[in-house]
């Protein structure tokens, strides 16, 4: 028989993750938005800005998400 060594995630791991991948995308995001339209005074070149910086920021959160977040099964493992 084989034993199931993967160890239960808790809530608590979730929601710290989860909480630390958030903060990663949005204050990236909200910085530029509010930047931008701050100095243009236009809430559409913001909203631009804003939404190009998002994309980018969860490009780069993803990357990190599968660095740090995700833990790789062991090269000898069988099914």
């Amino acid at each position: 028989m084989t034993e199931n060594s993967a160890k239960k995630i808790s809530t608590m791991d979730i929601v710290t993750k989860g909480s630390l991948i958030a903060i990663i995308i949005s204050v990236p995001t909200l910085v530029v938005f509010f930047s931008i339209w701050t100095i243009t005074d236009d809430l559409i070149f913001g909203g631009l800005g804003g939404l190009i910086t998002n994309f980018i920021t969860i490009g780069i959160s993803f990357k990190i998400v599968s660095k740090k977040f995700v833990k790789k099964p062991k090269d000898n493992f069988e099914l």
